[in-house]
């Protein structure tokens, strides 16, 4: 969420304030909404829907969201965070509002859909963008991660909840009416707290706004888009089909694969929250996925509610080692000004991610089964967690030092600005 914290002048000085712990509120309870609607997969067969259509529907929904995210780094450079973060709110509570109602297989749903995903995606990446903004160079990865474990706890309530709701509701639609209305209201409250944590933001508009594409090709990432591409592929096996693979097998709920995943990302998060500076982030990045590889080869395995506590830990070690470090190489090559526009490229290939797979996934699952899903995930992340450690850069000094260089060395537009 977005921080207003006084830069420190050296590394002991404190970087969290009142502000940021009513930010990291905030994220709990986006992420507590999104992850209640992990659901949605039984919403889509409820009402005669297959696998096959689940992925459509989210893969149509995701690709909304990575276009919008083009025009939405743009507009964050352009008009400043604030306004696009509340806008990005209030789409998210049509899509979530509307799906509370919707029983309809048609347009209505893909589009609901895509307004839900594009909130998400713009709450998320305003989040990001301000955070870089109100930190030092060096301390960009350590608080990335440490606002990130927020969503850990959301990921937690979100999915007890979504169970509880199962469980206490009679069969049909007043399950969804609860599944959906209750994300919908706490984005409400999300809204809310945006206008305040934002209301002495200021911003300064570069003379010249390029757009998304134009930016891309020139401050190009690097082979860590296709990482991305791989936390995104990770994201929509545990966060789409699971919830329908242990429905299948009749597990009980989602909640214990969650909560195991979410403490352990909470808790490696935090005991990690300085290897970008010490181990250096591309051993991150191969050790992130390879905890999701080998956490996807198990799953096919299980056969009791409490044996998804040990994929859910290796998957939760995986994304809490990712996702600073591919944010924060990600969007470093993007000079400061231009660095909204920069971390809505970066998170739009985690979109590009849902988009590939999300039907290719749900295909396999129509066709062979869960379990043949499970191993091309997993083969399709080691396959790129070899290529990336064979060919990245493990140098703990360059990986440190060239960003802090490009921070503090600015580009011709920043000196003529």
């Amino acid at each position: 969420m977005s921080i207003t914290p006084i830069i420190p002048t050296d590394e002991e000085e404190p970087i969290y304030n009142g502000l940021f712990w009513l930010c990291y509120l905030a994220n709990v309870m986006l992420v507590t909404a999104n992850a209640i609607t992990f659901r949605f997969a039984d919403l889509i067969t409820y009402l005669g829907g297959t696998e096959e259509l689940v992925g459509d529907i989210v893969g149509c929904g995701v690709f909304v969201a990575l276009i919008a995210r083009f025009f939405l780094g743009q507009g964050i450079d352009r008009y400043g965070v604030r306004r696009l973060w509340a806008l990005s709110a209030l789409i998210f509570v049509v899509g979530a509002g509307g799906m509370t109602v919707c029983r309809s297989l048609g347009w209505e749903i893909f589009a609901l859909r895509m307004c839900f995903a594009t909130g998400i995606a713009g709450m998320f990446t305003c989040s990001v963008v301000h955070i870089q903004q109100k930190v030092p160079q060096h301390r960009r990865t350590e608080v990335i991660g440490s606002l990130g474990s927020s969503g850990f706890v959301g990921m937690i309530l979100g999915t007890q909840t979504s169970d509880w709701m199962l469980r206490s509701f009679a069969p049909g639609n007043a399950q969804f009416y609860a599944l959906f209305g209750i994300p919908a209201f706490l984005g409400l409250c999300y809204f809310a707290i945006v206008i305040y944590v934002t209301s002495n933001d200021t911003h300064r508009r570069p003379r010249v706004t390029p757009a998304a594409h134009q930016l891309l090709f020139r401050y190009w990432p690097g082979q860590v888009v296709v990482v991305a591409i791989m936390m995104g592929l990770s994201f929509t096996v545990i966060s789409v089909f699971l919830t329908r693979f242990v429905s299948q097998k009749e597990l009980g709920g989602i909640g214990t694969f969650f909560a195991g995943y979410a403490v352990s990302a909470f808790v490696i998060r935090i005991v990690t929250r300085r290897w970008g500076e010490t181990v250096g982030r591309n051993k991150m990045i191969t050790l992130g996925l390879m905890g999701h590889a080998i956490g996807h080869t198990i799953l096919p395995s299980i056969t009791e509610e409490w044996q998804l506590i040990g994929p859910s830990i290796l998957c939760g070690f995986g994304h809490a080692l990712l996702f600073p470090a591919v944010v924060s190489l990600g969007t470093e090559s993007f000079p400061r000004h231009y660095r909204g526009t920069g971390t809505t490229i970066v998170l739009g290939f985690f979109d590009a991610g849902a988009i590939i797979f999300a039907p290719i996934l749900g295909s396999i699952i129509d066709r062979w089964g869960f379990t043949p899903m499970f191993y091309t995930s997993a083969s399709v992340m080691t396959l790129t967690a070899t290529v990336y450690t064979l060919t990245a850069n493990h140098s703990l000094s360059k990986d440190i030092a060239v960003p802090q260089q490009q921070e503090f060395c600015p580009s011709l537009e920043e000196a003529i600005d």
